[in-house]
């Protein structure tokens, strides 16, 4: 599995979260500024709250912005078993049930699932409860994370 094509695939979901973001803002500006919702009373809200929509929208439009920029300067490595697990690293791992699972470990902002090569893969960040927990390993050591009330054990079977 080519890493630098899960990157390209990254980058490409990323930039059209961006322009649907983008297209969500700008309608909820053109919302709060529209004539027809000028507030008549203290109970007429719709301008305010289409006001905070927007906001919020140009928020999350920046998070991608960085996303996208944190993206385009990664470079991921080759695996290096001395460093065990790092950011750039194609994890799989097989949990209790037998169930295999491939994880890239990226920068913040691209957690989503892609299919590469038939394959389902789940991108993370080094922040990610998972992410933290794979730092260091190395293949056939256990990995263990807490969820909720719950404890999930892995084993690293590869790295790439």
């Amino acid at each position: 599995m080519d890493k630098f094509l899960l990157q390209q695939q990254v980058l490409e979901r990323l930039a059209q979260d961006l322009l649907q973001t983008e297209q969500a803002m700008r309608a909820a500006h053109e919302t709060a500024t529209h004539e027809e919702n000028i507030a008549e009373n203290k109970y007429d809200t719709l301008g305010l709250e289409a006001a905070y929509l927007a906001t919020g929208q140009a928020r999350r439009a920046e998070a991608i912005r960085q996303a996208l920029a944190d993206w385009r300067q990664f470079r991921p490595r080759p695996y290096d078993a001395s460093k065990g697990i790092q950011l750039g690293a194609l994890v799989c791992l097989v949990d209790s049930d037998d169930k295999e699972q491939q994880i890239f470990l990226g920068p913040d902002g691209g957690s989503m699932k892609l299919v590469s090569g038939g394959q389902l893969v789940q991108v993370i960040s080094c922040e990610a409860p998972l992410g933290r927990a794979m730092l260091g390993k190395c293949e056939g050591d256990e990995v263990s994370i807490q969820l909720a009330p719950s404890r999930q054990q892995f084993e690293v079977l590869r790295v790439h």
